[in-house]
């Protein structure tokens, strides 16, 4: 588990707030000369400076490092399960349980990602967040909450939100403050349950009449229009108190395939894509916005190869960082997916996307195989510590600034 600076750094807040919300009776004054002085609590009110997170950095053992690098399906930390050939919506798993705690302490993660079928309503769905919060490596909890068709809460009949038909809609209104109320609403009863994180807005556009996995789920196949729509969706999440991720980079508006069955690619050269793809993103990234979710689509126009992006750091450092000047977090789409299973192992994958500049590896097929493998890279010298260093040192500044 981590020490005692970390819980101080990231939480510290928590005991501010129990402190301010209990008033027990004074105790009668003691005899003695001089009382011992209360502690005071940490100040989380000031970000802390690079400085400060590098000290703590220094205290974390590398397994902490490497932990805070996944964002794991609950299920992953219940190794009861066979993630071979488990059937998620039979399962249902709604609750940590002991082996998850047990697991967690060797194992400890970043994040933790839900699923509809992990959510049945919201007093399990409040009960379950507190409870991931409280594991070792003091998880964020992560969700799919766009609005439209992919909604796990707002399309579970339990919960009484407002829902909202498709970003499509939003974007064919014209509105730019729809988009905002879209994501202050998602955001408000998100923040409600705990959540700290939303795989939300898709700054894809839709180019493409025949894709099958983006369609209404972006808000326009007019690039300048999709960028005014994802900076006030992202503003009015922020303003709810949750953070907000643009997807799927370099964009995934113009395949015709969906990733998660297999290959798919975009034909498309890096100045074709500055003129409409790289629009909203370039957007998202002028706003602000802490996560970019890469896509695991190739782009052999632009990289010469049919590697998937999120394994590409032409991609990634090149374009991402390098021109389009992005500073903060790159998490991955889904590990399990068919674009990356059936071409790499767990193992592959993982090491593959941190040498690739990727910082959170999402939803690794096999995570304690994912998990051994990034540490053991590092202790074999394929990846430097001070490369893991560069991510977690994200990763943290993107947590205590929730």
């Amino acid at each position: 588990m981590f020490g005692v600076p970390l819980l101080a750094l990231l939480f510290g807040w928590i005991v501010v707030g129990m402190v301010s919300c209990n008033h027990p009776e004074p105790e009668p004054p003691k005899p003695t000369p001089t009382p011992t002085p209360t502690p005071t609590p940490p100040d989380t009110t000031v970000i802390p400076t690079p400085e400060a997170l590098d000290s703590l950095i220094e205290t974390m053992t590398l397994r902490e490092k490497v932990g805070q690098m996944f964002v794991v399906r609950p299920e992953c930390l219940d190794t009861t399960i066979d993630m071979e050939s488990v059937d998620y919506v039979s399962l249902q798993l709604r609750s940590v349980n002991e082996v998850m705690k047990k697991v967690s302490e060797r194992y400890p993660v970043g994040g933790v990602i839900l699923y509809a079928h992990n959510i049945q309503d919201a007093t399990q769905l409040t009960k379950f967040v507190q409870a991931i919060h409280a594991l070792p490596g003091f998880p964020q909890v992560c969700i799919d909450e766009e609005g439209g068709r992919v909604a796990r809460i707002a399309n579970n009949p339990n919960f009484n939100v407002p829902k909202f038909v498709s970003m499509a809609a939003i974007g064919a209104s014209g509105d730019s403050t729809k988009a905002y109320e879209c994501g202050k609403t998602i955001g408000t009863y998100l923040h409600r349950y705990g959540i700290d994180v939303n795989f939300a807005p898709v700054a894809d556009v839709n180019t493409n009449p025949e894709n099958i996995v983006i369609g209404n789920r972006a808000f326009s196949d007019d690039p300048a229009v999709a960028a005014v729509m994802v900076r006030n969706y992202l503003q009015g999440m922020k303003e709810a108190g949750v953070t907000g991720c643009i997807k799927h980079f370099p964009g995934h508006g113009d395949t015709k395939n969906d990733t998660h069955y297999g290959y798919a690619q975009t034909l498309k050269t890096w100045d074709q894509m500055l003129g409409c793809e790289m629009i909203p993103f370039k957007a998202g990234i002028a706003w602000g916005c802490e996560l970019v979710m890469t896509a695991h689509i190739a782009c052999p126009n632009v990289t010469g190869s049919e590697i998937p992006s999120t394994m590409s750091s032409l991609i990634l450092q090149d374009k991402l960082r390098g021109e389009l000047g992005y500073e903060n977090l790159i998490i991955t789409d889904a590990m399990e997916m068919g674009a990356i299973t059936q071409q790499y192992s767990p193992e592959g994958a993982t090491v593959g996307c941190v040498q690739a500049g990727v910082d959170l590896v999402l939803g690794p097929k096999n995570f304690t195989r994912s998990f051994n493998a990034l540490v053991k890279a590092v202790e074999n010298g394929v990846i430097s510590e001070e490369r893991i260093d560069e991510s977690v040192k994200r990763i943290l500044k993107q947590k205590y600034n929730l």
